[in-house]
């Protein structure tokens, strides 16, 4: 016998890779210059340059079980303690190493949270429209129940639809903010008002609400919109973070969880982010690429790129006459169809072999999502194809 749940997962289809997957067999037909694919969030901007040092150095200068070889589970000591020092330099917190668990990126990082804070099967966490589609699979694959708030006009924070679905077996809130899909960030007044809400609303249960913020997106922000330590505002609060994006290192599965001592029950809580780790596989991360990132803790990323497909695209399609949420961080827009039905207007677009992810797994199944981490002659490109389709729908 095997895992009827197991099963299902694995044979769930999932959208974004079906389009990423027919894109990769149309440029072989077509040529992939002339494939024009927004359906990953895969880094177009090149790892900064001290990266790639960082890199050549400790593998010139290290013996090979000095980067190969396994560190402690929860991570290298010096690693842990510079994300910490990090952390404290910007933020003004007090972290040490042992806030910090290295993980296998943002996913494993979620993962272990979720299965530490969900005790009891139908365990509810609370997710905000639009979402990564993940989300509800993660939750799941841990006995919880993902209880979805329907996205508001302007992607905010419902806050008044948050208070309402919290009950006693409320035992986290996602935020993930800036978002994926939208591009938005939370206003700092809707989540010091969240706060407020979970703060109360834990104290009526009588159990600790925790906050999981998801923050792979967390440095690129593109205007002068204020992304919230939010341990600053809500001390129940568990950070997931990764390099996926921040460096463009997707593929080297690097993160970690940040656990602050005025955690509820920290000192259960982040020996349950052990146990966790352990029993799903996700200790010792990567052993070189944490030395990297203890050198490049300081290393911003090049926004210039997102910046200009961002304008590009965005000024483009409000001329034609669409529904844009203008993003103000990550590299990811949310196009509402002309036609209400983001499938089928996926559908006019691929005619023209231009890729977009319909929105139904991110909860709004009106919108579809453009990742612009591309090249911008793809955006430039792909404008004439926005206004064929939207032509097509009147």
């Amino acid at each position: 016998m095997l895992s009827k749940e197991m099963i299902k997962l694995g044979t769930a289809r999932s959208v974004i890779r079906e389009i990423a997957a027919y894109g990769a067999q149309r440029a072989q037909i077509v040529g992939p210059e002339n494939v024009l694919d927004f359906s990953l969030g895969n880094p177009s901007v090149p790892a900064p340059k001290e990266v790639q040092e960082a890199i050549k150095d400790i593998v010139d200068s290290k013996e090979p079980k000095e980067y190969h070889g396994y560190t402690a589970s929860n991570g290298a000591p010096g690693t842990r303690k510079a994300i910490a020092d990090n952390l404290n330099k910007r933020y003004g917190t007090n972290y040490t190493g042992d806030n910090v668990f290295m993980t296998c990126g943002a996913a494993a990082s979620f993962n272990i949270v979720m299965k530490s804070i969900i005790a009891n099967p139908g365990d509810e966490v609370i997710v905000m429209a639009p979402y990564f589609p993940e989300y509800k699979p993660w939750i799941e694959a841990h006995g919880g129940k993902m209880v979805l708030i329907p996205a508001p006009e302007d992607f905010q924070i419902d806050l008044a639809g948050v208070e309402a679905a919290i009950t006693n077996k409320t035992r986290g809130i996602i935020v993930n903010t800036p978002n994926n899909p939208s591009g938005v960030v939370y206003t700092k007044e809707n989540l010091v008002k969240l706060s407020e809400i979970l703060d109360k609303k834990s104290k009526e249960i009588g159990e600790p609400i925790y906050m999981v913020t998801d923050e792979p997106y967390r440095e690129l922000v593109y205007t002068d919109a204020e992304v919230p330590h939010m341990p600053n505002l809500y001390k129940d609060t568990i950070v997931c973070y990764s390099w996926s994006k921040s460096l463009s290192l997707p593929g080297e599965r690097i993160g970690y969880v940040l656990v602050p001592t005025e955690c509820a029950d920290f000192e259960e809580l982040y020996p349950a982010i052990g146990g966790a780790a352990r029993i799903l596989g996700y200790v010792c991360a990567p052993h070189l690429f944490q030395q990297v990132v203890e050198r490049c803790i300081d290393v911003e990323p090049d926004l210039d790129a997102y910046i200009k497909n961002r304008d590009l695209l965005y000024n483009g399609l409000v001329e034609m006459g669409y529904n844009v949420a203008k993003p103000e961080g990550a590299f990811y827009m949310f196009v509402q169809a002309p036609n209400k039905d983001a499938t089928e207007f996926c559908k006019l677009l691929q005619k023209e072999d231009v890729l977009c992810v319909p929105g139904d797994g991110f909860g709004c199944s009106d919108y579809l999502r453009i990742s612009y981490c591309v090249d911008t002659e793809k955006v430039e490109k792909a404008l004439p194809a926005f206004k064929k389709a939207m032509e097509a729908c009147k």
